[in-house]
């Protein structure tokens, strides 16, 4: 399971860091969109992870607890952070929105 925002990789060994996105139509780097999609994706990919280790877990056909347990928070803690880039984000239009033109 990759660290979906490239923020584990180095620090703790839990998979290699994300490569960055082919560069957009602009040539410069990839566009916000892209990058914000492809975070959104991989934490789908986390959770949904987390969520079959559970059921796994549940059903018998797997007993490591600790593994099933390190998903689960994985998964937490990607939402965590992407839900905190969202919440910036929405800020940020807020602020936007309110500049008087």
């Amino acid at each position: 399971m990759p660290d979906p925002l490239g923020l584990i990789g180095s620090a703790g060994g839990a998979g290699p860091p994300i490569k960055p996105p082919a560069p957009g139509p602009g040539g410069d780097g990839a566009s916000f969109k892209d990058v914000l999609l492809d975070n959104i994706k991989q934490v789908n990919d986390l959770q949904q992870d987390a969520h079959k280790a559970i059921e796994d877990l549940n059903a018998g056909r797997r007993d490591d607890v600790a593994n099933v347990m390190i998903a689960k928070q994985k998964a937490d803690i990607a939402f965590k952070a992407l839900l905190a880039v969202r919440n910036k984000m929405m800020d940020a239009y807020q602020e936007i929105k309110d500049v008087r033109v």
